[in-house]
């Protein structure tokens, strides 16, 4: 096993060289951030979706745009108002007098990166329209279905729930999502540099330097990289410690869990933890990517209940002290 261990290693060293020339083209326009940008390709390699939560102001909307625009894809941004139809995202039948007949006008998900912008700021009818885009990879648009081009990534914006306008996302919506990002904000160096170029005569801007066959084929060896039987059942271990904590020792969390991390939750470990291997560019999962990776997974799968809010607990507090109590192999 430690030759094909090593054959991975040699084929990530030489594949992922494309990886330092995207983050340093993104870095011309992005300062600091680099948890942000991180977790962004981790989503880009491991096939998954990323919803960004911070107040406005972050450069959320700016990383996702800039990633975009380092890549050689079709990029749409939608931004979400309380007006916004489901139609107006997936697009609608439209019927031809002169024919007779209904034609298909496809909406801007069709595209290979698309930014939902403020996504909480819509009613659940338009959030939901999502769902099957982003799950089945494909619109159903009358009696017709329509595949989305590969690769198909949804790259969220939301502001915090507590703020006024927002309609808080669905459960059955936010478990789609692989990684839920907490964006924060840039250290007084990092601010001044923002300043700076942002004041300057001008605008910083990014040139593609990545083709969509380079992450298709980065994918594909991203599944190549090996994961332990132990650090799998390292998986297992903290996603079921959400669901039954009295049975990691866990027995103060017991009533503060509504619901647990769903079986989706342990795929997107599995795979999320693969991508940040390789970003480390190693051929073998170890037990600290999964914690490395482990809160941006669940922060948005675990419920509280009342009794924890009450407590001031959120969901982070629950999946730390999880991610610290289960023994790392």
């Amino acid at each position: 096993m430690a030759i094909d261990i090593q054959a991975i290693n040699d084929k990530i060293q030489k594949e992922s060289e494309f990886i330092d020339t995207l983050t340093n083209e993104v870095s011309k326009v992005i300062v600091g951030q680099r948890y942000m940008i991180e977790r962004l390709l981790i989503g880009l390699l491991a096939n998954g979706h990323v919803l960004l939560e911070g107040v406005p102001g972050l450069a959320k909307t700016m990383a996702v745009k800039t990633l975009s625009s380092t890549i050689q894809t079709k990029f749409q941004r939608i931004q979400f108002t309380p007006d916004l139809l489901p139609a107006d995202l997936l697009g609608t039948l439209i019927y031809d007098q002169h024919k007779g007949e209904f034609s298909t006008k496809k909406g801007p998900i069709f595209s290979n990166l698309v930014l939902a912008d403020e996504i909480n700021r819509s009613p659940a009818k338009v959030q939901s329209a999502l769902l099957e885009a982003m799950m089945e990879r494909q619109v159903t648009l009358g009696d017709n279905t329509f595949p989305l081009d590969d690769p198909f990534l949804v790259l969220a914006t939301q502001n915090p729930i507590e703020q006024e306008g927002t309609y808080p996302l669905p459960e059955a919506q936010i478990d789609r999502f692989m990684l839920k990002l907490s964006v924060g904000y840039p250290s007084k160096d990092e601010e001044l540099e923002i300043m700076r170029r942002m004041a300057g005569n001008e605008t910083p801007s990014v040139s593609p330097v990545v083709t969509p066959q380079q992450i298709v084929a980065a994918r594909s060896l991203v599944n190549e990289v090996y994961l332990d039987e132990k650090v799998e059942r390292y998986i297992i271990d903290i996603v079921f410690a959400t669901r039954n904590p009295k049975d990691y020792g866990l027995d103060e969390l017991q009533d503060l869990i509504a619901f647990g991390a769903s079986p989706r939750a342990s795929i997107n470990l599995h795979q999320a933890a693969k991508a940040h291997a390789f970003l480390r560019r190693r051929g073998y999962v170890t037990p600290e990517d999964i914690r490395s990776i482990g809160m941006d997974v669940l922060r948005h799968r675990v419920m509280v209940t009342y009794e924890a809010e009450a407590e001031e607990l959120t969901s982070e507090d629950i999946v730390r002290k999880v991610l610290n109590k289960i023994e790392v192999p």
